[in-house]
C-alpha cells in the first residue's frame, strides 16, 4: 500500500483547519488504500522518509518564511535523502498573517534539491480559513494521494 507522509507544524486554528481538510482529502475512500501517516515536523525524520511514497506539507509563514520546525525537519532529512526519493509526488499548504511568498519559495527551493515533483500548486492562505481554502487543502492532498496509486 503506498504511504502519504504529512509532514505538518500545527500552531494555530487556520493551520488545524487546513491540516483536517487536508486529511479528509488524503483518506478519501474513493481514491483506493492509501496510508496517511501524520508526523509533526519536529518529530520526523530519516526514516520516515525513506518509508514514504509521497509527502504532504504544512506549515505557517513566520516572518516570510517557512516555519523553523519545517525547516528543522528539512536539515535532519536532505543530504541522507537526497537521492532517495527522486519525483516522490509533494504538495503544500502554508497560511500566514500576511506575507506566504517566502515560505513557498523556500519549500520550492528544497524540494527540487530534493528531486520531489509538486503535483499541485500550493494552498497558500492568510487570515481566516475559509470554506474555500479547506476545499482546495482537500483536493492538494487528494491530488497527491491520488498521484501514488
Amino acid at each position: 500500500m503506498p504511504r502519504l507522509l504529512v509532514v505538518h507544524h500545527t500552531t494555530s486554528p487556520a493551520l488545524e483547519a487546513m491540516l483536517q481538510a487536508a486529511l479528509t482529502g488524503a483518506g478519501d475512500p474513493e481514491l483506493g488504500e492509501v496510508e496517511v501517516v501524520l508526523a509533526p515536523a519536529l518529530a520526523a525524520g530519516v526514516p520516515d522518509v525513506l518509508a514514504a511514497d509521497g509527502f504532504l506539507l504544512g506549515t505557517p509563514a513566520n516572518i516570510g518564511y517557512m516555519s523553523g520546525a519545517l525547516k528543522h525537519f528539512f536539515d535532519q532529512v536532505y543530504y541522507p535523502c537526497l537521492h532517495a526519493k527522486k519525483a516522490a509526488p509533494f504538495g503544500l499548504y502554508v497560511h500566514g498573517s500576511s506575507d506566504t511568498v517566502g515560505a513557498v519559495r523556500a519549500v520550492a527551493s528544497i524540494t527540487t534539491g530534493l528531486g520531489w515533483s509538486e503535483v499541485s500548486k500550493p494552498v497558500v492562505a492568510t487570515g481566516p480559513v475559509s470554506k474555500d481554502v479547506e476545499r482546495q487543502c482537500h483536493e492538494l492532498a487528494a491530488t497527491v494521494a491520488a498521484s501514488l496509486l
